[in-house]
């Protein structure tokens, strides 16, 4: 099973694929330029990558109370406000493992990313500084190449499929329920390969999709917390 999706991740690694959770993506015509992002004293651990965790941020309780951000106008002001666009879920990143509850991170400086880079995954993860984050403090654990890091959490991001979000948020859900609906919309994940995170108010925040080192999913490691199965989940559709 683990194969099909696997082989399902490879046959939509292509640019068509790209805007499969926009449901508008625009691209400004000019984007800023990153900054520059460093480890904070303390934070920098060097370990052995040993699995991958993608993480998928569901953008409409992001944006619920950032929508007049000028910080997050890419990702949450729409088109009209000069946005990228409406999203379901995007790119939060794809971030190494090792064997324990301490991963690695900013394993090393890097320069910013460049503006070309950037756009091209601007669709996928809706924030240029966000973009550059990820890269400095996941990726620079995982390869010296930001362009083959990007691309690669990004053909893992189109090869997920999605349950009907509409239908789900009307219903009144466990987290159980949720994660199990989640994989029946991925042939080859089953629930116990996801990880789900919700706030303190039981708002659906994110997805993690537990991947072993050759990218293939996998069960999730006991100490990878996430909310508990029984617990109540809502989904916020980005309206009343």
């Amino acid at each position: 099973m683990k194969r099909a999706w696997f082989g399902v991740m490879l046959a939509l690694a292509t640019p068509a694929a790209l805007h499969a959770q926009a449901r508008e993506c625009r691209i400004p015509e000019r984007i800023a330029a990153p900054r520059a992002e460093s480890a904070p004293p303390g934070e920098r651990r060097i370990a052995p990558v040993t699995s991958y965790v993608l993480a998928l941020s569901w953008s409409p309780e992001f944006c619920r109370s950032r929508r007049g951000s000028p910080q997050h106008r890419l990702q949450c002001g729409g088109i009209a406000g000069g946005g990228a666009g409406h999203f379901d879920f995007v790119l939060h990143g794809l971030w190494p493992e090792t064997d324990g509850p301490r991963w690695p991170q900013w394993c090393r400086p890097v320069r910013p990313l460049s503006r070309r880079l950037i756009r091209e995954h601007l669709c996928t993860t809706p924030s240029v500084q966000l973009i550059q984050r990820e890269w400095a403090k996941h990726g620079s654990c995982a390869t010296s190449n930001p362009g083959g890091y990007l691309r690669a959490g990004s053909i893992m991001y189109r090869a997920i499929r999605y349950p009907d979000m509409d239908a789900l948020s009307r219903r009144g859900l466990t987290v159980g329920q949720f994660a199990t609906a989640f994989a029946a919309a991925n042939p080859g994940i089953s629930a116990n390969m996801l990880r789900v995170q919700t706030n303190g108010r039981g708002w659906l925040t994110e997805v993690r999709v537990c991947l072993a080192r050759n990218f293939r999913p996998r069960r999730c490691p006991s100490y990878q917390r996430a909310a508990p199965d029984r617990a109540r989940i809502r989904i916020w559709r980005g309206r009343g």
